[in-house]
């Protein structure tokens, strides 16, 4: 079975691995030590999953994902397209709402402490700030359910129906 490209695989782990941190900074921020610059580096790993994101879609459309297997059935396939394409939403509207709600603040907006990064101009006030935060805080459990049913479906191709699968991905 054809395999993605180097490109698209280091894509996935990183941004994956950026992902997983972010959850864990979102999700625990208020826990940890408040002298950890918690949230500017979760905002930084936020800017850094939607340009990489974007990178990530540009090659996709350059360089189309291998064929899934021919056994494979036809609600398995369209399951796996839909859960990949609520992923691609997740990794743009996450990292978008965050910039959109940390324009509407008063502390700037840098990213990883090295440069500024231009705000959107928007208000406290705001419908879109009002989403975007709605956004913010009901997306992740989306996207951590999506994580352990995409964990779960790769691990069932690889153990129970022995196929390459996930392999495609390694």
């Amino acid at each position: 079975m054809a395999r993605y490209t180097t490109v698209a695989r280091a894509l996935h782990w990183i941004i994956a691995i950026l992902i997983l941190g972010n959850l864990f900074f979102g999700f625990a921020h208020d826990a940890l030590p408040k002298d950890w610059a918690v949230m500017p580096v979760h905002k930084s790993i936020g800017l850094t999953v939607l340009a990489l994101t974007l990178v990530r879609i540009v090659w996709r459309l350059t360089h189309p994902a291998p064929p899934l297997p021919t056994a494979m059935p036809a609600w398995e396939k369209g399951a796996a397209h839909a859960t990949h394409l609520v992923f691609y939403a997740l990794m743009l509207i996450l990292p978008l709402s965050g910039w959109i709600m940390s324009s509407a603040g008063t502390r700037p907006l840098n990213w990883f402490f090295l440069f500024d990064v231009p705000k959107f101009a928007v208000g406290k006030e705001d419908a879109i700030v009002g989403l975007s935060r709605g956004a913010h805080e009901l997306l992740p459990w989306l996207w951590v359910v999506l994580i352990i049913l995409h964990i779960g479906a790769a691990l069932r191709h690889h153990f129970a129906l022995k196929d390459d699968v996930l392999r495609r991905m390694l």
